[in-house]
């Protein structure tokens, strides 16, 4: 692990950190795991489970190294999707395995496997959830937290997250999912970017009660320290592969629904979920060719095909989600079913077939947006009682 941690430390200045996050800063927002005198105590004497991955850091330094340098006995790793050291491509099946440096097991919950079992927590006395989250429902993450909170109350063993703020936390907007479309890649009935924090999330499913049979785990939140709903936190470690940098990031809940169409956002080349692209030279002079990358992208879409449209990188910021850009190309390229290469997964992101129904009978965004409305509004209501930091509103 000591290796890795000094990866993470390159990855850390490669990609920067703000002003709030420079450690001589007092008002810097501390993620949850910066909180040690918070936690460290109640792990003493303790088997811990961590589900983690390269993300889940103490300033420059990996968890698993923080711990074991606190004589914390660390009894497994539990890896999400892209892996416990997030180097695998989207959807990638991912085989339990054993740390090299430090020898502890590895156990995947991507594939066939995303709910540990009774075997997987043996010998452990806590489980530790640390993962940087990006605020929108499709991104697995979240998915991976809620079958772990299942498993932990199934199997009466106490739950912690160490809470990390939402690079996506400062807005609430999209369709709440409909339960009949629910997925690895939408679980709970909420918007499309939801506003929570993954500490605020895990309250919502444990209050709800949206586990299995409506139990509830022993759940604790170690919080932010300096964070609010208002804060623009940028992420000093990339949290997937195709998700490089703070850009990537702002467009991602706005660029996903491309994913299931006949339209490229960029995989395969440096500038995923940055620029949007198909094999027309009548959509503009910006061109990219998708090819196969190594742990980023296998067999994107369009590959080895020169891709027309626009470059992202540049233009104005996103505050919010913009679906335009769906809109725009979906008319362009005719505003037929043929566009979506795969409607069922389209609606499975959407959380619900009303948005791609409406688009093939012609309504505008306006129109659109007016289905989800009323349903935000119930939803808002509901997450301001499980908030742990000061609101945007």
């Amino acid at each position: 692990m000591k290796h890795f941690s000094i990866v993470l430390f390159l990855v850390f200045i490669a990609l920067g950190c703000s002003s709030e996050q420079h450690p001589e800063k007092n008002n810097e927002i501390r993620p949850g795991a910066w909180q040690m005198t918070e936690y460290l105590p109640s792990l003493e004497g303790k088997s811990v489970g961590l589900v983690i991955n390269q993300t889940s850091t103490v300033g420059a330094t990996h968890l698993v190294d923080t711990l074991l340098s606190h004589k914390i006995n660390i009894k497994a790793i539990f890896g999400p999707e892209h892996g416990f050291r997030g180097n695998k491509y989207d959807g990638e099946i991912i085989d339990d395995s054993v740390d090299p440096q430090t020898g502890i097991p590895v156990i995947s919950l991507y594939g066939s496997h995303k709910k540990p079992t009774p075997e997987d927590f043996a010998g452990i006395d806590v489980v530790i959830y640390d993962i940087q989250d990006v605020g929108a429902r499709f991104y697995t993450y979240i998915s991976t937290m809620h079958y772990v909170m299942e498993a932990c109350a199934e199997n009466n063993l106490p739950f912690i997250v160490f809470d990390r703020p939402n690079p996506n936390g400062h807005f609430v907007d999209g369709p709440v999912l409909d339960t009949a479309f629910q997925s690895f890649v939408g679980m709970h009935p909420i918007p499309m970017v939801y506003g929570l924090t993954s500490g605020e999330m895990a309250k919502l499913i444990n209050g709800e009660k949206w586990l299995s049979g409506g139990i509830q785990c022993n759940l604790t939140v170690i919080k932010n320290l300096n964070y609010d709903h208002k804060s623009r936190y940028k992420l000093p470690i990339a949290p997937s592969p195709n998700l490089p940098n703070t850009r990537s990031i702002d467009l991602y809940p706005s660029l996903c629904l491309f994913e299931p169409t006949i339209i490229s956002i960029g995989r395969g080349t440096t500038f995923p979920f940055q620029v949007v692209g198909y094999p027309d030279e009548s959509l503009g002079k910006f061109s990219f060719t998708p090819v196969s990358i190594g742990g980023v992208s296998k067999y994107p879409k369009h590959q080895n095909v020169k891709c027309y449209g626009e470059d992202l990188r540049q233009e104005p910021v996103i505050n919010g989600l913009d679906l335009s850009l769906l809109m725009k190309y979906f008319e362009l390229m005719g505003g037929k079913g043929d566009f979506f290469r795969s409607p069922d997964y389209f609606d499975k992101l959407a959380g619900t077939n009303r948005l791609r129904l409406m688009m093939l009978e012609g309504k505008s965004l306006e129109e659109i947006k007016l289905t989800w409305a009323d349903d935000l509004v119930s939803y808002k209501a509901m997450r301001k009682n499980y908030l742990l930091y000061q609101d945007f509103e």
